[in-house]
């Protein structure tokens, strides 16, 4: 059984609340689970970069490095939510998730680091999609299979929808300019014990 049939959602935080109790002086830990190059985008300043599937894969370490109140971050609230129940797997109380987001956070015009900007995955299938797409009905003019390779695009973007994955997300994910600074387990674990200390 996954953890999501067995775990209830964590609650949620909205942007002026989170708001509020950083400008108090009482900032919760901020995680964000976007992958690192969506967080070199655009992130909650004092936030860390946990990308969700390095979380999943080593919640239990992390938990022992998360005593205090966490705030889970994901551009919509949707993958925090999948983090928090993983979180609340291992047993760590006092999860938050934020209620819309980095999308929430922005639109209330709250402070964000800003760095490089990145087209969303979304986009950037977009892109690639509809030019294979055109590129090959162009040229079928000239080499008439070519129009199947439009064919076996719009397919596969079919069983995407459906599915509700994306295999050429997935590649394009992988690419060095998706994937931003390297994020591994122990640069978080160590970020998280200098916070602490800091915090002590």
């Amino acid at each position: 059984m996954s953890t999501s049939a067995t775990t209830p959602r964590p609650a949620t935080i909205d942007a002026a609340s989170l708001r509020e109790l950083i400008d108090s002086g009482r900032a919760p830990r901020l995680l964000d689970v976007r992958t690192p190059a969506k967080f070199e985008t655009s992130h909650i300043p004092g936030a860390y970069n946990v990308p969700l599937d390095l979380l999943r894969e080593h919640r239990a370490e992390l938990r022992n490095h998360l005593a205090e109140d966490v705030v889970l971050i994901c551009r919509s609230g949707a993958r925090a939510t999948q983090a928090g129940q993983s979180l609340a797997g291992v047993g760590l109380p006092n999860l938050k998730v934020l209620d819309g987001g980095m999308l929430a956070w922005q639109a209330g015009d709250a402070p964000v680091r800003q760095g490089t900007p990145r087209w969303d995955l979304e986009r950037q299938v977009r892109l690639f999609a509809g030019s294979i797409v055109l590129v090959s009905v162009v040229a079928s003019i000239f080499v008439p299979g070519l129009k199947w390779v439009a064919g076996l695009i719009g397919a596969g973007l079919t069983f995407a929808a459906v599915t509700n994955t994306c295999a050429m997300g997935m590649l394009l994910g992988r690419l060095p300019y998706n994937r931003g600074a390297s994020c591994d387990l122990d640069t978080i674990v160590g970020q998280l014990r200098e916070s602490t200390g800091a915090r002590a």
